[in-house]
């Protein structure tokens, strides 16, 4: 893109030098071509041609005062003018919110833009001497079921879009860790405006009284900006009742089934990880050396299968209810969970607990009105007592056998599916795994997986991780194969995209799938329903649903090892040679906060 940069300042001297030579080096390093109007005591004023105003799609001025910049000769061109000292701290995001917020010059409008910028630099330049206040503040939390990619890359592209609207901006990642750059109570004080971009239930209490927007770490992922923006606009304060769990009815996404489940999935996933890896160390030293009482293999089977795996679905449906009704849903939701554990009614009977005793447990917090009394014993007598027996009795009575009747059959046509089924079953998850990048659709297929494991059925699992790791495995190929295709800074992604992508992490490839969703989305699709349909094939067993191609450094951890990884190469190449013929020529991969 032809771009003019105007920098001026009062005195015509270093500002002026440095935010011109900072500028013109972001602006290369975003594939534009400048031309530099730097208006100092040592240049003279830079004489434009007509061809030159006319090839320019884009004007930034950085100047100090505004009426030394010469507007006038860009009157119908799209111009964006700020003063300079925004240009200096980032001119990379300067350049991006130039971009994004550049309007068409009116020769009538000359007059009112340099007042007001004028004026801007006035009032930034009283607050830096001290009292006058500064842009109001965002804070942010971030967080995705298992805390690893989504978390991390919403939280950088937040930071970016607030850093290039000119709002401080702090992000806490409540990662797979726990809480990373944790708010103080002072940052949460000033903010404006707080935004919870998470996908599993937080606790939101300590924002009770603030300005909330929620929504989830895609949306902020892909659209940072507007997520900003809308935030500013829109976002309800939050009373201490709607931050304790009790339903908040804010504008912005709001929380639901599907958040609920995520949030217990995020729970239970350590669990199971931990659970698998443990079983895996166990068939070290042989198949069935378990068996044998006394030995180490026996230990660690107990304390993955007999212990790990036990925990896993009252985890599950604890923190479902956790999710719905805080933590007076916890109590019922684990004694769900237990339940249905015991009462061989598997995942599903876990999630119908969780659902249940969350429900049950906010409707009693809800409607149930006491004497101010015993108003107090509600949230540690009451609840706990009366969600729990109803809970108990629904999935003794009512739901544990239908249940336990349906993971069965379930199970049994699972295990004993003819290779046609199989490879059906392996395109179909897959695809799914592909198709969103960790959205919605291949967040459920990985709950399935997941949550046939504690039915100690792992195929399933193994065709999802397996599927997962392609679009980010075939993106990095492809910018290798194709370099002459792909710009300098799609090749630098495509590097991360791989080394993601062997993690078992598939958001290396939405860079690509942004820029490029009707060519990148499909070729990984196909790749990634070659990968499940070969590795239901092979007959694959996966015991730990996490850690990408180092799960295969642990013994017994995958039943075949060498053709599981021939599958994932296989989907690799089908990606990475697919979308290397296909793509239309070298493109800018957009970055986040420009989205």
């Amino acid at each position: 893109m032809n771009v003019i940069i105007v920098t001026a300042c009062p005195s015509g001297m270093a500002t002026s030098f440095l935010a011109a030579r900072r500028l013109e080096q972001a602006a290369r390093r975003r594939d534009w071509e400048p031309l530099v109007d730097m208006r100092s005591q040592f240049e003279r004023e830079l004489v434009l041609s007509d061809a030159q105003l006319a090839a320019a799609e884009l004007v930034i001025v950085a100047a100090s005062p505004m009426t030394s910049a010469g507007l006038e000769r860009f009157v119908g061109k799209r111009v964006h003018v700020a003063p300079i000292e925004e240009a200096l701290p980032d001119p990379a995001a300067f350049l991006a919110n130039a971009e994004a917020r550049a309007r068409v010059l009116e020769a009538k409008d000359i007059a009112d833009v340099a007042a007001t910028v004028s004026a801007t630099a006035s009032g930034a330049a009283s607050a830096a001497g001290g009292d006058v206040a500064q842009k109001p503040s965002i804070v942010a939390v971030t967080a995705c079921p298992t805390g690893v990619a989504h978390t991390f890359m919403a939280a950088e592209a937040l930071s970016e879009a607030g850093r290039a609207l000119g709002y401080p901006t702090r992000v806490e990642t409540q990662g797979s860790v726990g809480a990373q750059d944790a708010l103080t109570e002072q940052e949460i004080a000033a903010a404006e405006v707080v935004i919870l971009a998470c996908d599993i239930e937080v606790d939101p209490t300590r924002f009770a009284g603030k300005r909330v927007w929620r929504t989830s770490t895609g949306t902020a992922l892909k659209k940072p900006r507007d997520t900003i923006e809308q935030a500013l606009e829109g976002a309800e304060v939050e009373s201490a009742t709607a931050a304790g769990g009790q339903g908040s009815q804010q504008k912005g996404e709001k929380r639901g089934p599907y958040k609920h489940l995520l949030t217990g999935v995020s729970f239970m996933l350590p669990m199971v990880v931990a659970g698998g890896l443990m079983i895996a160390l166990s068939f070290v030293f042989g198949i069935k050396a378990f068996e044998e009482e006394g030995t180490l293999a026996a230990a660690l089977m107990q304390i993955g299968g007999g212990s790990a795996f036990k925990l896993m679905i009252p985890v599950l449906a604890g923190y479902i209810a956790y999710s719905i009704a805080d933590r007076p849903g916890i109590t019922p939701g684990m004694i769900g969970g237990w339940l249905a554990a015991t009462l061989d009614a598997g995942f599903l009977g876990g999630i119908i607990a969780g659902f249940l005793a969350g429900y049950s447990a906010l409707g009693l917090s809800r409607f149930v009105k006491l004497p101010q009394s015993i108003e107090s014993l509600k949230p540690i007598l009451i609840i706990p007592l009366v969600a729990s027996m109803v809970t108990g009795l629904v999935m003794i009575y009512v739901v544990g056998t239908p249940v336990a009747g349906l993971m069965a059959t379930l199970t049994e046509f699972l295990e004993s599916m003819g290779s046609a089924n199989a490879v059906l079953l392996g395109i179909l998850l897959g695809a799914m795994m592909c198709f969103d990048l960790g959205g919605p659709v291949n967040k459920a297929a990985y709950a399935f997986g997941v949550g046939l494991l504690a039915s100690e059925t792992y195929a399933p699992m193994a065709a999802i991780m397996a599927a997962g790791m392609v679009p980010a495995l075939g993106m990095g190929l492809a910018s290798f194969i194709a370099r002459a295709k792909f710009a300098e800074p799609e090749r630098e992604a495509g590097k991360a995209s791989f080394i993601l992508g062997l993690c078992f992490i598939s958001e290396g490839a939405i860079p690509f799938a942004a820029k490029d969703p009707l060519r990148v989305i499909p070729t990984c699709m196909v790749g990634g329903a070659v990968t499940g349909a070969l590795s239901m094939l092979i007959g694959a067993k996966l015991l730990a649903p996490h850690g990408g191609l180092f799960v295969l450094l642990i013994p017994n951890a995958i039943n075949v090892p060498l053709m599981y990884l021939g599958a994932i190469v296989a989907g690799t190449l089908v990606t990475g040679i697919g979308y290397a013929l296909i793509k239309k020529g070298a493109q800018q991969v957009e970055t986040a906060a420009a989205t």
